[in-house]
């Protein structure tokens, strides 16, 4: 079940009260070694995080592999959580993390194609001569990390702005606000590209 079919639930904000309480005391626990306690919380929210994982990757092996990967990495960093935030918020944007450093690489390594879908489709639509999924992905690589990430979740990952804000613990009018400007900087840097190529 997704996160946002989970929201939808009829569950008392009594009943989530409880349940973001008992998160705290097994997040205390495993903070003290209590392997227990973690496994409890891997498995209150495995099915979260493994589709928070398929979003991405689109695999369900791979996605099992991320899924792993980021209670791993969420076990390693447990003692840097403070609690300013619900444990399945903390876990959702280790995912995340997760998952853009595993596509990052394969990217990298060329077993990614990044396709261009909306993201600046007017600039690079008339122009047929060069690779343009390519292209569209080293412009996306030249923006500042944070818009390349949003410009990533949302055009090429269909993750909602409410997700969105939610794994970078920005206000919706923020997430706004950046995602304006890295549609300005990527149309401009798209079409430096299709000059530059085109001629």
């Amino acid at each position: 079940m997704t996160p946002s079919a989970t929201a939808a639930l009829p569950v008392s904000a009594r009943g989530l009260a409880v349940q973001e309480t008992d998160d705290q005391e097994l997040v205390r626990k495993s903070k003290r070694g209590d392997r227990d306690a973690f496994s409890e919380l891997v498995r209150r929210h495995q099915n979260m995080v493994y589709n928070v994982a398929y979003r991405f990757v689109r695999d369900p092996a791979l996605a099992e592999d991320m899924a792993q990967e980021a209670f791993v990495k969420a076990f390693r960093l447990l003692k840097g959580f403070r609690g300013e935030c619900s444990f399945s918020t903390w876990v959702y944007r280790v995912t995340c993390s997760v998952c853009l450093t595993e596509l990052s690489r394969r990217k990298k390594r060329g077993e990614v194609a990044l396709q261009p879908q909306h993201v600046a489709d007017a600039a690079v639509q008339p122009v047929r001569n060069f690779d343009v999924p390519e292209m569209v992905r080293r412009c996306v690589t030249l923006l500042p990390d944070r818009y390349a990430t949003i410009v990533t979740l949302y055009y090429l990952k269909g993750t909602s702005y409410e997700e969105i804000a939610d794994a970078m613990s920005i206000p919706m009018g923020t997430l706004k606000t950046w995602m304006h400007r890295a549609r300005k900087q990527l149309k401009h840097i798209v079409n430096k590209e299709v000059f530059r190529h085109a001629g």
